[in-house]
């Protein structure tokens, strides 16, 4: 080929035998660069005339040059493009170069090359303009379409790839025909009569519907359509462009959904919490308490029933205590079945289940770690107990246990069948155990008294050791304030208070501390258990706490008719906290004995007050001691 060409007189891109091949060519041909006629082949100077002087194009193509200019303008470089002149009798292909532009002309007109914006078939892929736009539209990541308003029903006339890939119709399933096919049954009436209203009207619109596939799947399809209008403003074609809004519709529906349930849950269950905190608070016992709480949630519609239950861990069922509405399946389940209310009282945790159109739902009734039964609700309706509402009742369950707690508590003062229960302990948590063993020394509990802080002290004879031995073997613990109060003979009383406070967590959970007594790293704890308790639950509740527990014996008592400490019970109830600290401290340091072991300065400045204060705490507290001795008024 090099030899070839350079017998013929040049290279293939040699520019004189590209001129001169145009030499022959017979359409007129101009080069053109900023305004200057460049080039112009024999057919074009004999057609316009174009003399060696006429370099300047508005002079050589006279009042064609300016569409001309502007068209050069409007084409894209590397492209090229077709425009009509002289009102469809001449045209014109100009091929857009970096550095200027080579014009084509056509005396024949469009009609002879095609139309307007045609490309012959001589122009090669990816050259011409319109090229470009066609491929842009085919490539494009929308579905796009055009219709013809002119012809019968404004079918389309022209769908790209990402259409077909949308719609799943081939296009020429889909030409010709009017673009209603995608509608279906479930289709928004109201957005395709705006459509139909924006297409009267002349207007673009945007919508959003529910369209099928030709498969038969839905899918949300987001449409806008906008008319196409000619040189005279006139609407020539419409087109639409189409995107697959699946996934963002279906998200903003289950958000409205979720928003509409949390409304629902939350106006209906406003009254229903109100209604239980107020049995709670009401109710005088935790049979009276359980009745009502299960008769008003039972009232709400949306619950079929409700029941209480309570595990019995010597039979191992569970046996109902208080039911409304649908109650239980049956009057007692075993707690290895497989129903919620056995599931959540293995786990502590809420568990719903949904069976022949039934759904149960259980919450544990636990408080301050004691167990206290089950609270199980029953539905038929088809709205499933989800998280949220799942999240309200476990709250409503806890307020049930709170309140079942406080009246078990208030139960250990006047109730007269009790459990006494006999524990071993040995975990150095539990301060006395790790006292006794650092200071080699025996530990015996009196009792507990409220700080003014709000914070409950212990306090303990101790023997075996000195007061010195003692603070000194309590600095090496952590969490734990040992206090001497008073040193007498071979004994000293000491007041322990710290994160682990035994006698008040007990307490807390309806279980009275009769007696701890600790030596060589070892505790002996006598509680004291109405008799209605749960007495299982506490005592796993303490072998949780303390690791090392170890269960002596249980037995079950009448107390006497009036006891020791139902006396002292309502003795203290008749003392403020300043007043009991005062006698208690007067008592147990020796203040009543004689010689006196310790001083009233002593005493008060244990308690944090000055002596004029402490002894009138102390004679206001032996006055109602005598009044509550002798049953004066």
């Amino acid at each position: 080929m090099d030899d070839v060409d350079a017998d013929r007189g040049g290279g293939l891109g040699d520019p004189a035998g590209a001129a001169r091949a145009l030499e022959h060519v017979v359409d007129p041909v101009v080069a053109v660069a900023d305004g200057t006629v460049t080039y112009a082949n024999p057919a074009a100077r004999d057609a316009f005339e174009i003399g060696d002087a006429d370099r300047d194009a508005a002079t050589a193509l006279g009042t064609r040059w300016n569409r001309l200019a502007t068209a050069i303008d409007e084409t894209t470089v590397g492209t090229a493009r077709w425009i009509d002149l002289d009102d469809g009798r001449e045209g014109a292909r100009i091929h857009r170069g970096a550095d200027g532009a080579t014009i084509t002309f056509d005396r024949g007109g469009s009609a002879a090359a095609g139309g307007a914006d045609d490309v012959s078939d001589g122009t090669q892929p990816g050259t011409s303009d319109r090229l470009v736009k066609d491929r842009a539209l085919e490539e494009a990541p929308v579905g796009i379409t055009i219709s013809d308003p002119d012809r019968e029903d404004n079918p389309l006339v022209y769908v790209n790839d990402a259409y077909e890939e949308i719609t799943g119709y081939e296009y020429d399933e889909v030409v010709g025909r009017n673009c209603r096919f995608l509608q279906g049954e479930e289709s928004d009436e109201d957005a395709i009569a705006e459509m139909a209203a924006a297409i009267d009207e002349d207007r673009p619109v945007t919508v959003e519907l529910k369209n099928y596939r030709k498969d038969g799947t839905e899918f949300w399809n987001e449409v806008t359509i906008a008319p196409v209008r000619d040189d005279s403003d006139r609407v020539t074609h419409y087109v639409g462009f189409q995107n697959d809004i699946t996934a963002r519709k279906e998200a903003e529906l289950e958000l409205e959904r979720r928003t509409d349930e949390l409304e629902y849950i939350l106006d209906r269950v406003e009254g229903l919490i109100q209604d239980v905190t107020d049995v709670v608070a009401g109710s005088t016992d935790r049979a009276e308490l359980e009745a009502e709480v299960c008769d008003r949630i039972a009232a709400e519609d949306a619950y079929d029933g409700v029941w209480i239950g309570e595990r019995n861990p010597a039979t191992g069922t569970i046996g109902v205590r208080s039911s409304a509405g649908a109650g239980p399946e049956r009057d007692r389940l075993e707690t290895d079945d497989d129903h919620p209310a056995a599931e959540t009282l293995v786990t502590g945790e809420p568990a719903v289940d949904t069976r022949d159109g039934t759904t149960l739902a259980a919450f544990p009734l636990s408080y301050n770690e004691i167990e206290y039964g089950v609270l199980t609700i029953r539905t038929d309706r088809t709205r499933a107990v989800d998280d949220r509402e799942a999240i309200i009742l476990s709250a409503l369950a806890r307020a049930v246990a709170s309140g079942i707690n406080a009246r078990e508590t208030s139960r250990v003062l006047t109730t007269d069948a009790v459990v006494a229960v006999e524990l071993d302990v040995t975990d150095r948590t539990l301060a006395p155990v790790a006292l006794s063993t650092d200071a080699n020394c025996r530990l015996e509990y009196r009792r507990s008294v409220h700080r003014i802080d709000d914070e409950t002290a212990s306090l303990f004879t101790a023997t075996g050791a000195s007061a010195d031995e003692l603070t000194a073997a309590a600095a090496d613990l952590s969490d734990v304030d040992c206090r001497v109060v008073v040193e007498r003979d071979e004994e000293v009383l000491i007041e322990l208070t710290g994160a682990d406070n035994l006698v008040g967590w007990l307490s807390e959970r309806g279980v009275r501390t009769q007696a701890i007594e600790s030596e060589a790293g070892r505790a002996r704890l006598t509680l004291e258990v109405p008799r209605s308790a749960n007495v299982r639950a506490v005592v796993e509740a303490v072998e949780d706490r303390y690791t090392g527990t170890d269960i002596i014996s249980f037995q079950q008592r009448e107390r006497e008719a009036e006891t020791r400490e139902e006396f002292a019970a309502g003795l203290e109830e008749a003392l403020t906290d300043r007043q009991f600290g005062a006698l208690q401290r007067a008592y147990l340091g020796g203040y009543f004995e004689w010689p006196r072991p310790t001083t009233g300065e002593e005493l008060a400045q244990s308690m944090g007050v000055s002596r004029p204060t402490f002894h009138e705490h102390l004679r206001t507290a032996e006055a109602k001691l005598c009044r509550a001795f002798f049953g004066d008024a």
